[in-house]
């Protein structure tokens, strides 16, 4: 997969995790392909540890499960950072 294809996989990815989590979570649409990013990176990774698939090919429908539950996985964690610094300031 190219480069730009792993933006937009990200890009989406993020966006479709903030739809499935419930509440507001913070950020524009920069937070959200970062997030995405890096969410498609922690899914493929997972994937490939745990079940031995990755990221294979843009229309693949695996790879945007991976996607999408590593960018869940990301908005969670940075959910719980951003709103414990709002809790503290």
């Amino acid at each position: 997969m190219g480069f730009l294809a792993f933006l937009l996989l990200g890009l989406i990815a993020g966006a479709i995790a903030k739809l499935i989590l419930p509440g507001k979570q913070g950020g524009g649409w920069l937070i959200t392909l970062l997030l995405g990013v890096v969410g498609a990176l922690l899914g493929g990774w997972l994937g490939s540890v745990l079940f031995g698939v990755g990221l294979e090919e843009f229309w693949s429908i695996q790879t945007w499960l991976l996607a999408i539950g590593g960018a869940i996985i990301v908005l969670l964690i940075y959910g719980l950072i951003v709103n414990r610094n709002k809790r503290t300031a």
